[in-house]
């Protein structure tokens, strides 16, 4: 029932202001993104009814499907999926965030598409941070040449990094996986020029959002804790 959907996203936003005073954060600084696969339109319809406003999809079809059908302009999209190249051409029109740029060849066709309407994107750079192969990502050692190469775009803000941790039941085991993304970026700062300025970090989801708020994340992607268990 879409009252049990306002109830749990209370309860996730309870969570991230408990975080924050753990961590002596603003919940301000925090980011909500409610991660809507497979759940109906009226899903996010009432969310958006309720003041929130940032959905990600982790699939270009669901994702285009999504934007096409929920026509509110106080939407924001994000993509956060695995990324094919080819499907970048499908979300331009409306897609606000993109998280999972890997390859410096995205980057090149998120540029030429959205140079195409004049539009201009704001991508996260993925990063491995598991070792896990399934997980997307480029490497650490990858990192600073992707981020050279973004400072000269014109139509892509490259506006921080991403990751996703290993699936663990003790999300205190991934905390270290938090931190090498944090001390990425901060190693990484000085590469702030251009299209380049990376303030934000998205990681931590439903079982680990804790940790990642205290080990610096700004934006958290929850899916089943606001909109229930999904069926595959």
């Amino acid at each position: 029932m879409n009252s049990e959907i306002i109830s749990r996203y209370e309860a996730v936003k309870k969570r991230i202001e408990q975080a924050c005073k753990k961590a002596g954060r603003n919940p301000g600084e925090i980011t909500l993104v409610a991660v809507s696969k497979t759940k109906p339109d009226e899903d996010v319809l009432k969310l958006l009814e309720h003041g929130h406003f940032h959905f990600g999809e982790n699939r270009a079809k669901a994702l285009q499907d999504r934007m096409e059908s929920v026509k509110n302009p106080s939407a924001v999209w994000h993509f956060i999926g695995n990324l094919q190249t080819n499907k970048i051409k499908y979300m331009v029109e409306r897609v606000n965030w993109i998280q999972s740029i890997h390859k410096k060849k995205a980057l090149k066709e998120v540029e030429k598409r959205a140079s195409e309407i004049n539009r201009v994107i704001n991508v996260l750079i993925q990063v491995n941070i598991s070792d896990e192969d399934q997980k997307s990502g480029c490497d650490p050692e990858q990192l600073e040449g992707m981020l050279k190469y973004a400072q000269d775009l014109k139509y892509t803000k490259v506006q921080g990094l991403m990751g996703m941790a290993t699936f663990a039941d003790d999300p205190e085991t991934v905390r270290p996986e938090f931190k090498l993304l944090n001390n990425l970026r901060d190693k990484h700062l000085h590469l702030n020029r251009g299209s380049v300025d990376l303030k934000h970090l998205s990681m931590g989801m439903t079982n680990d959002l804790e940790v990642a708020i205290e080990e610096g994340s700004t934006m958290v992607r929850v899916g089943t804790a606001i909109f229930g268990e999904r069926n595959y």
